[in-house]
């Protein structure tokens, strides 16, 4: 097993000036499981490939454990890929596609036989050995795709949106095999999706990217409690976090008919720079709803908080998500509230919200930086 680090590489396609990926610093721990996420174009696949040897690095370094690959060719630098569209050859069985790369390596076949039929017990293909890929489900593919990956013993597993062909209950039930399978194997593993649920529930550290810059990497729960920027507030979660821009005011920043108390530093940070209004972040699960008898109001005529309409209710059971529109500042915005299960407004109803003391997260609106702790 080994570590892997990306020592600021960047990666600039020829014919642009712009980086695909920028400076990328990353260290990466031994049996650890990292996920890169973010969206279309943002350089996650890029780097992966930077990583495997398919694309060339035009700066800085990248080395697996002691070792300097930057400019290796694939085959020498002890991974394993696994890609989105499976890549078995048609024509051979399970069997023999699990077990090609080490009969190319020249393993002896007796020893080729026992590996495969180990990862086949582990991937719970023992009994498609003999099939060919066509005559395999999705999952079964992907399952035999992993299969080959991990007789090879590799320092590094390296996965490029493996689960986006699969429907969405078997790509559920597969993230979670092969999270369990990674931490059973304990190999280094660099997984990319742009799924940010698929990040969430699979990594130990999660990097967030966009535009070829790394905007945050941290463990799950520290990302979704404390996000660095306002691209990182509204990627995290689902439903995304809602970012609402609100005038500062003594003693917090105003929100419809109440003050939400906010940290004075980030207050007076957001003023030296000259700014009037802030940025808060509010995740759906932390607002309150809101009577007439509750919270403090500003005004004697209506309850405290802003009111929200009901436009659409997602009912999941335990819980409902409740998107609406509301009037802050003269303008309409969105707002994603959830609500218990058994209390779920109708629609074109209005309900009134206010965010949980101490749950409002306060960024910059002129940078998008984090300024509450």
């Amino acid at each position: 097993m080994a570590t892997v680090t990306f020592d600021k590489a960047t990666r600039v396609y020829p014919g642009s000036e712009k980086p695909a990926v920028d400076e990328l610093d990353i260290q990466i721990e031994d049996g650890e499981f990292l996920v890169l996420v973010g969206p279309s174009g943002c350089g996650k696949s890029t780097s992966l490939r930077m990583l495997a040897g398919l694309e060339d690095v035009n700066g800085g370094a990248i080395r697996i454990g002691d070792r300097d690959v930057t400019h290796l060719p694939p085959k020498d630098r002890d991974i394993a890929m696994v890609f989105q569209n499976y890549a078995l050859y048609p024509h051979m069985s399970v069997a023999q596609n699990m077990g090609f790369a080490l009969k190319i390596a020249g393993v002896p076949k007796d020893e080729i036989r026992q590996k495969v039929e180990n990862a086949a017990k582990i991937l719970d293909l023992t009994e498609y050995l003999e099939r060919k890929p066509k005559a395999l489900s999705g999952g079964q593919r992907q399952r035999v795709a992993m299969g080959r990956a991990i007789v090879r013993e590799p320092q590094v597993f390296l996965m490029d949106e493996p689960l986006s062909n699969l429907d969405a209950k078997l790509r559920v039930q597969t993230r979670t095999q092969i999270a369990s399978l990674q931490r059973r194997l304990g190999i280094t593993t660099v997984y990319v999706t742009h799924d940010q649920v698929e990040a969430m529930t699979m990594g130990d550290r999660v990097a967030v990217l966009k535009d070829g810059l790394l905007q945050q990497i941290a463990s799950p729960r520290e990302m979704y409690d404390r996000p660095n920027n306002l691209f990182v507030a509204g990627f995290i979660g689902s439903p995304a976090m809602n970012l609402i821009e609100v005038p500062i005011t003594d003693g917090g920043v105003k929100f419809g008919n109440s003050v939400v108390p906010v940290e004075r530093e980030a207050v007076a940070e957001a003023a030296n720079k000259g700014d009037k209004t802030v940025t808060v972040g509010v995740r759906p699960e932390h607002f309150d709803l809101v009577n007439g008898d509750t919270g403090k109001s500003l005004s004697k005529d209506e309850p405290a908080g802003v009111a929200v309409t009901v436009n659409v209710v997602e009912e999941l059971g335990a819980d409902a998500f409740v998107y609406g529109t509301t009037e802050i500042g003269g303008e309409t915005r969105d707002l994603v509230v959830r609500v218990h299960g058994r209390a779920v407004p109708e629609k074109g109803s209005q309900i009134h919200v206010l965010p949980r003391a101490g749950e409002s997260h306060v960024f910059a609106t002129s940078t998008g930086e984090r300024l509450s702790d």
